[in-house]
């Protein structure tokens, strides 16, 4: 039985789902079902979104994926709207080419002098970025686009760990993280034209759940090596086999023949991390896969991985992930039911 909803205080606001042919039809598709489950349930009133997938032209239009889905209905006739979403779209191996829509642009630059809501979900961002609107304003975006991103717009400080970003002056500009944080951007974006009650049925319906321990649990921690210091790069290789050993910043600047200050001084500038927190997050990685797929007990774990003071180690993993390391291997390990027999 769908449960039934009140009816919404005002509407209905259009909604305009951003269609190209570089999106994730998973994504597309389930932001239109859940902001379109409205219409299946049991109110006493109109929903409360008008939802139509939205492009150049109208149509056929086959996905990144190779899966097509029917436009229907081009920009041009679109002279304003509440909402637009750009669903995730998937890079291909040279990466955003940038320009390569600018009536898109245009458009979705005129919708927000407009009045209108704009949002990404996952790597939307990528479009959405080029009309400017988030120079200088957080935004997250795919953590596994988050380097490409930060190269290609500079101006804008990205923060993939957060599952949500809202900012401008009318918190008009929404971007959720990677994958499926569009579910925690439609249920934000129910409650926040329907109300709570609305999000949380909505919620219940599709078994959709807040990611309300952010994102870092699910980043795989992936030292630069591309900064062409030879030096630091062969500290790094030395590291990945020897972070778990007694001391291993001492031996890595003992094995570099370079003055202690110099040494960490390169490596901070080519990785990013003071050598002592970038030995933290490889052990951190290692306990990590341990807690996944071994049933050793925590405080052995944290030993394998260098660590011999048990509470340092839970408070590091919780400092790092976002969760303790027994939430960790609840929340990642393959439930029983689907481990092989």
């Amino acid at each position: 039985m769908i449960p039934e909803l009140a009816t919404p205080r005002s509407g209905p606001f259009r909604v305009s789902l951003v269609a190209i042919p570089d999106a994730v039809v998973s994504t597309l598709s389930g932001i239109y079902d859940v902001m379109n489950a409205f219409d299946m349930m049991a109110s006493d009133g109109p929903a409360p979104f008008r939802i139509e997938i939205v492009g150049e032209v109208t149509g056929p239009l086959g996905l990144a994926s190779g899966v097509p889905i029917e436009v229907q209905r081009p920009i041009d006739d679109i002279a304003a709207t509440d909402i637009v979403i750009v669903p995730s779209i998937l890079l291909q191996l040279d990466g955003w080419q940038r320009g390569r829509y600018p009536r898109l642009v245009e458009w979705l630059s005129a919708m927000h002098r407009d009045g209108a809501v704009l949002c990404s979900a996952c790597s939307g961002l990528f479009l959405l970025a080029e009309t400017g609107l988030f120079n200088g304003r957080d935004a997250t975006v795919h953590y596994g686009y988050a380097r490409e991103f930060a190269a290609t717009y500079p101006t804008i400080p990205i923060h993939p760990e957060r599952v949500l970003v809202i900012t401008g002056r009318r918190e008009e500009l929404i971007s959720s993280g990677a994958s499926m944080t569009w579910h925690d951007l439609v249920l934000y974006l129910i409650a926040r034209y329907t109300g709570a009650a609305a999000a949380q049925a909505i919620a219940r319906f599709f078994a959709l759940q807040w990611h309300q321990d952010g994102l870092a649990p699910y980043i795989v921690f992936e030292g630069r090596d591309d900064h062409g210091d030879s030096e630091i790069l062969r500290a790094q290789r030395w590291l990945r086999d020897h972070f778990s050993v007694a001391c291993p910043v001492e031996e890595m600047i003992k094995r570099s023949h370079l003055a202690e200050r110099t040494f960490k001084r390169r490596f901070t500038l080519a990785t990013g991390l003071a050598p002592l927190a970038y030995v933290q997050r490889l052990r951190i990685e290692e306990a990590k896969r341990r807690l996944e797929r071994a049933q050793d007990p925590i405080d052995e774990i944290g030993w394998r991985v260098g660590y011999e003071d048990p509470a340092f180690f839970r408070r590091l993993f919780k400092r790092t992930t976002g969760l303790t390391p027994g939430a960790y291997r609840r929340h990642f390990r393959v439930p029983d039911f689907a481990s092989p027999r």
